[in-house]
């Protein structure tokens, strides 16, 4: 079965760091443009960052900038969201998509996405 699974969502405190995971299993993540995306209830959903297929190009949303980097590794299948100086309003489900156009904000054109993980960022 495809699939991508989303881990490393937990509790922090503010000004705390996590590492959030998207591995692929059962194809290739290699070929796909990979982003990131965050719910939070009551607010709209909202395009977090996103990477291409090699690697070369990342965008992220203005909230996080400087704060976020994003990465891949094409050994373990996986794309990578590190989270450094985490705050409040990072709280949220987070949730990974793979797809075949760079930083798309639409859903219908993500040919995999995960079940999300929790980040709650509180003291």
């Amino acid at each position: 079965q495809s699939q991508l699974v989303e881990s490393g969502g937990g509790l922090v405190q503010p000004g705390g760091s996590l590492r959030l995971s998207c591995a692929a299993s059962g194809f290739t993540l290699q070929y796909y443009h990979v982003g990131w995306f965050r719910q939070a209830p009551g607010i709209e959903r909202e395009a977090v960052s996103c990477i291409s297929r090699d690697g070369i190009a990342t965008n992220f949303a203005d909230s996080v900038k400087g704060r976020f980097t994003i990465s891949r590794d094409s050994a373990k299948n996986t794309v990578y969201l590190q989270m450094n100086s985490l705050k409040p309003e990072d709280t949220g489900i987070y949730y990974c998509y793979a797809g075949f156009k760079f930083c798309s904000n639409v859903v219908s054109e993500y040919n995999y996405w995960g079940q999300g993980t929790q980040v709650t960022v509180s003291s």
